[in-house]
């Protein structure tokens, strides 16, 4: 299996809020411009010469923006990657945009619901899609991966590739950590950080 370098898109303002982003275009912040820097020297450190790799990110402004500052860091074009649909984050419907506190004061009766299964109940809205859906979508990512790849996208296709690599239930994948300034790598079926 090829080696996979999977980076979180660096912090934005709406991370810092808790804010639901999902589709929404947000761009990153300073900080978050820190975290790409620090990942692509780190990435540059681990990989040394990248020509073997593929460069792939979701097709989100946070998420390029980020990508983009790894390749600069990494010596390698800016712009000279490509973007997958599939590695978008979960589209949360009617609560993009707002907190959770927002969303429980505004749909009630769909958070109830939501509570009960938040694996396989879809958020209110055109286009939301469930954890199950997006799982299924980052998974046939994944199964087309045939060469050492670096990808930039988000906390949700981030949580979907550890559960599948690790067979992890619904509610331990919701609660996995996706941190914005450490990679993920996977390296025959097993994951670890730098």
């Amino acid at each position: 299996m090829p080696v996979i370098y999977f980076i979180r898109h660096g912090e934005t303002d709406w991370n810092v809020e808790r804010r639901m982003q999902g589709r929404l275009e947000v761009p990153i912040n300073a900080n978050g411009r820190m975290q790409a820097v620090r990942n692509g020297r780190m990435l540059r450190e681990l990989i040394g010469d990248a020509s073997g790799f593929d460069f792939v990110a979701s097709p989100q402004l946070r998420t390029r923006q980020t990508m983009e500052i790894v390749r600069a860091e990494m010596g390698l074009g800016a712009t000279a990657y490509r973007t997958d649909d599939r590695l978008m984050e979960i589209h949360k419907g009617d609560w993009q945009g707002l907190l959770w506190r927002e969303i429980c004061e505004r749909f009630p009766d769909e958070v109830a619901v939501y509570d009960r299964d938040r694996w396989n109940v879809t958020p209110p809205g055109e286009g939301a899609e469930s954890f199950a859906a997006l799982h299924s979508r980052v998974s046939a990512w994944l199964a087309e991966v045939r060469e050492d790849t670096v990808v930039v996208s988000h906390g949700g296709p981030m949580r979907c590739i550890r559960r599948k690599l690790l067979s992890l239930g619904d509610e331990e994948t919701q609660t996995l950590r996706v941190p914005q300034d450490q990679i993920l790598c996977i390296q025959d079926g097993e994951p670890s950080w730098f």
